[in-house]
């Protein structure tokens, strides 16, 4: 069966997993990490994405992330990609692959599920058991979020702001979001949205973003996909 295309349309966003080859380690040290969010930063940047949310991982890495484009995420990638695992190969003497082929993502209803995807990806090395609460980990996004450090290349979410009506309210709202955990089905919808590359949302938003695309959003029975609306 035929590779679907990506999903990928501006204005809308969307949550990335990107893994490393037999899941080998991406990320061996603080280098490597800070060397990486530097070309997130300016690869962001250049392909008009604003990133909201990330975490680092030894082996893999998530980001939510709103493209301007509907191609710029991809572009985004691709050129962070790129460059990262020359930098890799020559910093650890080693070559080939080192990727799990291309990054998985899902499209997300943000109403629905954006400050709970921001929540599962920086409660991700909790779940991974390196930390016992999300503030103790430094290669997340959690501190920006709740005022502990500065990213000015991260770039808040709407929804984020409407935590609260001063930085001190959002940064408390939002840790308490966190403390509270994601409840175990948006966990689970989550997961399996950004691996099998299908939006995420109510029936209604999936239902009006197929008008918008011939690419299937979501999990059908055998068939033509609906033409895009003109």
């Amino acid at each position: 069966m035929a590779r679907l295309p990506r999903l990928s349309l501006a204005g809308f966003a969307h949550h990335l997993i990107q893994r490393g080859n037999n899941r080998q380690v991406v990320f061996a040290s603080d280098a490597d990490r800070r060397y990486f969010l530097d070309l997130l930063a300016e690869h962001a940047k250049q392909w008009e994405v604003a990133v909201h949310a990330y975490v680092l991982m030894d082996n893999h890495f998530h980001l939510l992330a709103t493209p301007s484009t509907d191609d710029g995420l991809a572009k985004m990638m691709q050129a962070v990609g790129r460059r990262y695992v020359r930098y890799f190969n020559d910093r650890h003497k080693r070559t080939g692959t080192l990727w799990e082929g291309r990054f998985k993502s899902c499209l997300i209803e943000s109403e629905r599920y954006l400050l709970a995807c921001m929540a599962y990806i920086d409660l991700n090395p909790v779940r991974a058991g390196m930390v016992a609460q999300p503030g103790a980990y430094d290669w997340s996004s959690y501190a920006n979020h709740t005022g502990e450090r500065q990213e000015p290349w991260l770039t808040p979410h709407p929804l984020y702001w409407e935590l609260g009506n001063t930085p001190f309210a959002r940064e408390m709202a939002y840790a308490n979001l966190v403390q509270s955990g994601i409840a175990s089905v948006q966990q689970a919808a989550l997961t399996d949205a950004t691996l099998r590359g299908w939006a995420l949302g109510e029936p209604e938003f999936v239902a009006d973003l197929q008008k918008h695309t011939s690419r299937r959003v979501s999990k059908s029975k055998a068939g033509r996909p609906p033409l895009a609306a003109k």
